[in-house]
């Protein structure tokens, strides 16, 4: 018994059938678990956030298929040792890489993989917490299937954690009960290496171990605060940074900006969550701010850091300090909604398209009116299915800008969707 490991690692299931979580993929029938079990896994993406099983996963499929495995991390790792492996394969057969924090790798880096996993030499698994679609180049993205790895249910969790303790030869041992365990999640922020790794912490007094929330919070919160550097979780500065730039606040965010930045956080993660803001939280209460942070995103790509901080600034500042209008995300949300209750409604005759004399035949787009023909470029006909004609999904902000927009849509729609 070996525990001079963290219980995490003693821990880590090595078949399918231990795994727990992702049953989106790992349950009978899912795709991943159909591959695993055909032995047929290609180069493939897992994409998720930390803690979720994307290493277990890899080593299960390594496992599986029976292939010498090898394991790199990108933060560490370089071109020289990714040669060296696709080396090996070439002498000996084919090999699996799992590379941890794929995006890490720089394009030069990610190129040196293309031939070996275009030719097969090498099943590579990426694992990644970005999107793939920002951090990995589009030729070894399409040569890849990508898997997303959801967060995991607290259910999920507590099975994870009582596991450990009726299997682990050393946890086995002592006497420990689970009486509360609300705030042995929350510390976790749903990372499972995490929480085992917390777990077995709170385990190492004795042989009698109630877990509450009390003890939780008193043997792990100073912890925790030593551990992380800047004070916060990763997710829990973004989530800082966010509010201040949806409240308003431009010094609180270029603030938590300075904080990530010291912290190593990527700059391009920062902007595309700007990006996002732009849209979400300002939306047409002043649609330049989407201008703005695209034109950021696009130049901090180019800049890189050290000066790409003061774009950083500059963008943060300015979305801080523009009027807010979350309208266009409650538009799509509810929209999405509609869809969800309803199903796919058909689309009206007069709205569809008629290229082919069949189709012009069963009257596909006849009582269609083109609003230029008409005063004002309007005309006021129904392009809603008609089972929800007269439902508003867009409700202008309250703002000088979505005002306008307001009275215009008034004008034209009467009381149709009630502006």
């Amino acid at each position: 018994m070996n525990t001079t490991k963290p219980l995490a690692e003693r821990v880590r299931p090595q078949t399918l059938e231990q795994y727990i979580g992702q049953e989106h993929l790992t349950a009978p029938g899912a795709p991943l678990y159909e591959a695993i079990q055909q032995k047929n896994i290609p180069s493939i993406i897992l994409w998720g956030p930390p803690g979720v099983g994307k290493t277990t996963l890899a080593r299960i499929i390594g496992n599986a298929l029976n292939l010498q495995f090898y394991q790199l991390s990108a933060i560490s790792a370089g071109v020289a040792e990714v040669r060296k492996i696709i080396e090996d394969a070439r002498l000996f057969g084919k090999v699996l890489l799992f590379l941890d924090e794929i995006h890490r790798f720089n394009k030069s880096q990610q190129d040196a993989l293309l031939g070996a996993v275009e030719s097969g030499a090498i099943t590579l698994i990426g694992a990644t917490t970005e999107n793939p679609s920002f951090e990995v180049n589009n030729a070894l993205l399409s040569r890849c299937q990508v898997y997303t790895l959801q967060e995991l249910s607290a259910d999920a969790l507590l099975r994870i954690v009582k596991q450990a303790i009726e299997q682990d030869e050393h946890m086995k041992q002592k006497n420990i009960v689970l009486k509360e365990t609300e705030a042995l999640l929350l510390y976790s922020g749903g990372d499972a290496r995490k929480l085992l790794n917390m777990t077995e912490m709170l385990c190492t007094s004795g042989d009698n171990i109630e877990i509450t929330n009390a003890l939780v919070q008193q043997r792990l919160q100073q912890r925790i605060a030593l551990h992380d550097k800047s004070g916060e979780s990763h997710y829990d500065t973004i989530s800082a940074f966010i509010k201040s730039l949806r409240g308003s606040d431009p010094n609180a965010a270029v603030y938590w900006l300075a904080r990530m930045l010291d912290g190593g956080e990527k700059p391009e993660f920062i902007a595309r969550r700007m990006l996002i803001l732009a849209s979400e939280d300002i939306g047409n209460a002043n649609p330049t701010a989407l201008v703005i942070a695209n034109t950021a995103f696009q130049a901090v790509q180019v800049i890189g850091m050290p000066e790409a901080r003061i774009i950083l600034s500059q963008c943060a500042t300015y979305l801080a300090s523009s009027p807010k209008s979350n309208a266009a995300y409650m538009a799509i949300e509810q929209a999405a909604e509609a869809v969800g209750k309803h199903g796919q409604l058909p689309v009206p005759l007069a709205l569809r398209n008629a290229p082919t004399r069949l189709m012009k035949q069963l009257n596909y787009g006849e009582g269609y009116k083109y609003a230029h023909d008409y005063d004002m470029n309007f005309i006021a006909m129904e392009f809603m299915p008609e089972s929800l004609s007269g439902t508003a999904f867009y409700s202008p902000g309250h703002n000088v800008r979505e005002n306008e927009l307001r009275e215009f849509l008034k004008k034209r729609w009467k009381e149709k969707y009630g502006y």
